[in-house]
């Protein structure tokens, strides 16, 4: 009976604790974003070159790619401006057409909080208005990269704040960025390197610190979308992307692992994984875990119980992940800081290098 009463208070400070980057103010309760994106319906009712558009919600990332394929430029062009929305957020569509949609997506929201997304040398690769907004951005040459690395991020982001003033090499934007430079890529720049890295905030994100932070809702919605995203990477042929998985995005990292095709899964900064091992994820991904010593997330307590709490410690020995040193990084945040141990562990295993 002790031991139950232990469980149920550790529980209860789960909800109190388990949060995201942002810090420690009360969390409200979210909508989770999900199903094809606005402008659908008009989509499925119209056709290119006499023949159905595919359907968001149900054709494949290979699908869509086919299709594609199988339309001269002219068309392709006639879809873009047309059905910007869609086109912009359809996995397994030409790189260069979803940037393009994007571009015009964003400018049609008439929206100040979104303008600086439709610079002329911003690739977005997903841009989603509803709620608080979802993005992808991409910092290289996805199209011609040997390596492809994902930040998935936890708490606090969403397409208004992803590259919001922070501190440098924070926030999903700076975090892309500090990998790319240590990658060997330009700061900012589209060429240079091998690498590209995409900052992906394709789900609802909690806000604060709340239920939403410590139950596992919003990261199944996350984590649907985001084994499509990296389907529809493969879709255009880049190449099995690591993902980086900071904070609550760990949590959506761990229930979508068995659903990508990643050659790596990095959890930094983890409340958990929704799993007791990294055997338990179930991916052929090799799995790594870091934590800093003066990160909050560590008085998190690692507990799952009642659908409450996100599980183990992926920094445990009992969990089995390959270590990331991490003695070197300040806070919850400081992951991706540069001159850290951390950001030349991730370009190393970036890069394919680390063992």
């Amino acid at each position: 009976m002790r031991r139950f009463g232990r469980t149920l208070v550790t529980a209860a400070l789960a909800v109190t604790v388990v949060g995201g980057s942002a810090g420690w103010a009360s969390g409200d309760s979210q909508a989770a974003v999900t199903g094809p994106p606005p402008g659908t319906a008009a989509w499925r009712a119209d056709t290119a070159a006499g023949r159905p558009l595919p359907d968001p919600a149900t054709a494949t990332p290979l699908e869509v790619a086919a299709f594609f394929a199988g339309l001269d430029d002219a068309a392709r062009r006639d879809l873009v401006r047309s059905h910007p929305l869609v086109v912009g957020n359809l996995d397994g569509a030409p790189l260069p057409l979803r940037y393009e949609a994007n571009r015009i997506a964003v400018t049609a929201t008439g929206e100040a909080r979104y303008a600086s997304l439709a610079a002329p040398d911003r690739q977005i690769l997903a841009f989603d208005p509803r709620g608080r907004g979802q993005v992808a951005e991409v910092f290289g040459d996805l199209e011609h990269a040997r390596h492809v690395s994902v930040i998935v991020p936890g708490s606090d982001n969403d397409a208004a704040t992803h590259d919001a003033r922070r501190k440098p090499a924070t926030g999903p934007a700076g975090m892309a960025r500090a990998l790319r430079e240590a990658t060997g890529g330009a700061a900012g720049g589209a060429t240079g390197g091998s690498t590209a890295v995409v900052a992906w905030i394709g789900y609802t994100t909690p806000v604060g610190v709340g239920l939403d932070a410590a139950d596992g809702r919003l990261a199944r919605a996350g984590a649907a979308r985001l084994a499509r995203f990296t389907a529809g990477l493969d879709a255009v042929g880049a190449p099995d992307p690591v993902l980086f998985c900071h904070s609550y995005g760990s949590v959506v990292c761990g229930l979508a692992a068995r659903h990508t095709d990643a050659t790596d899964i990095v959890a930094l900064g983890s409340p958990g994984m929704r799993a007791g091992t990294a055997a338990a994820l179930h991916t052929d991904a090799r799995v790594w875990a870091a934590r800093g010593p003066s990160d909050w997330i560590a008085d998190v307590p690692n507990v799952e119980f009642a659908g409450v709490g996100h599980g183990a410690d992926p920094t445990s020995a009992a969990f089995g992940a390959r270590r990331v040193p991490a003695a070197d990084v300040q806070g919850h945040t400081g992951y991706f800081a540069p001159g850290t141990q951390s950001l030349a562990a991730f370009a190393a295993i970036a890069e394919g290098a680390a063992r």
